[in-house]
């Protein structure tokens, strides 16, 4: 049976929550949203981005977050890459993409100011 529209429009959302829970679990440092969801011609619905300060901090918030994003919503990862140095994971979940720096990495890429027509939302650590 299809699912109707405002269903298909909360699934990106419980996913987003799922993955930012992930990253909290493991002290991601400033985890910040970037939604596009209101922009024409978009690639995805958001881009979450945070960044760890070790390779083993970077791998683990990976990690929780493809286990907490399969827990809360039965969702895998359609793609994954960056593993093997863990400078930068990413983690497509083909509405919502997962960008998980080592900060210098995040600092040089600057993602933020790459897409800074999306609305930032900031996620505050508890």
């Amino acid at each position: 049976m299809p699912r109707k529209k405002a269903e298909l429009r909360r699934e990106p959302d419980l996913i987003i929550q799922a993955i930012v829970q992930g990253m909290l679990e493991k002290k991601a440092k400033n985890p910040v949203v970037l939604d596009f969801s209101k922009l024409n011609h978009a690639v995805c619905d958001a881009f979450i981005i945070c960044h760890g300060t070790s390779r083993p901090q970077v791998e683990a918030i990976a990690d929780e977050v493809i286990r907490e994003v399969k827990k809360r919503t039965g969702e895998i990862p359609w793609h994954k890459e960056g593993l093997e140095n863990a400078e930068w994971i990413l983690i497509d979940y083909i509405n919502v993409v997962v960008h998980i720096f080592q900060e210098l990495r995040r600092n040089f890429y600057n993602l933020e100011q790459l897409w800074g027509d999306a609305r930032i939302e900031k996620i505050e650590s508890p």
